[in-house]
């Protein structure tokens, strides 16, 4: 497999792989629909949360209400069903430079990697709505699962500790999402085993990104509260989970 390499990092750090039944799951063509609309929506969710990081914690009020303008075309798509999605790919650009805040020691570090990140997150959104165009899959409001929503909650509540545990969260769902475009690949149709294998490069090292700025920014060895993220994870994607999505966990049998 040519991408191995790129997979081993990514592998050693998730604590489980995607059970079997998940993939068999996923690969339904009935469930095609679900898994590129959840797909979509986590592109659009990774782009906002790596916004919220930056407008937190990095700029002033007109950094942060660029980065808003910038995001808006493509929440009113999803969110209002307003706009057209063809235009989106010439509006996946900043139009004023950010600036961090000066008492933010590692605020153009964030900016650096997060605005890639979201570039990136934003490219991904626009690619698969074409996928989901060729596919004749229209886009509808689904529910959340609930693997972020685990994670998250055992986020720390105090600073910086709180901004580290959201990276560390970051990190993994990154990790994730690359394991399961590996996995799904061989086994959908080439356009779009073809579309999840290149996104892997970008997805490997947004995990390392996410991990590398946590280390940056905590105060101490992170490599234990990983490690515990770690658990939480695994026991999402192991435990039974009555709604399939794109990071639901083991799917309960149909009688």
């Amino acid at each position: 497999m040519p991408h191995s390499q790129l997979l081993e990092p990514i592998n050693n750090f998730l604590v489980c792989t995607t059970p079997q039944q998940w993939v068999e799951q996923a690969i339904k063509k009935e469930n095609l629909s679900v898994i590129l609309i959840d797909h979509l929506i986590c592109e659009l969710k990774a782009a906002q949360s790596a916004m919220f990081l930056i407008r937190k914690y990095a700029v002033d009020k007109e950094g942060s209400d660029a980065l808003l303008e910038w995001l808006k075309p493509f929440e009113t798509l999803i969110y209002k069903r307003e706009g057209n999605w063809r235009d989106l790919a010439a509006k996946n650009k900043l139009t004023k430079s950010i600036i961090p805040k000066s008492n933010s020691p590692y605020g153009q570090d964030l900016i650096d990697k997060m605005v890639l990140l979201i570039k990136e997150e934003l490219h991904h959104f626009y690619q698969v709505l074409e996928i989901m165009d060729e596919c004749g899959v229209e886009y509808q409001s689904i529910t959340p699962c609930r693997y972020a929503k685990g994670m998250l909650r055992h986020v720390k509540t105090f600073e910086p500790n709180a901004l580290v545990d959201k990276l560390i969260v970051g990190a993994y769902i990154e990790a994730r999402s690359c394991e399961r475009f590996a996995k799904l690949a061989p086994h959908v149709d080439k356009r779009l085993g073809d579309f999840y294998i290149s996104l892997l490069r970008s997805e490997a090292r947004h995990y390392q990104d996410y991990l590398t700025l946590a280390q940056e920014i905590a105060d101490f060895d992170i490599t234990e509260r990983v490690k515990e993220f770690g658990e939480i994870e695994a026991q999402l994607i192991t435990s039974q989970d009555e709604d399939f999505k794109f990071h639901s966990g083991l799917p309960i049998a149909q009688s």
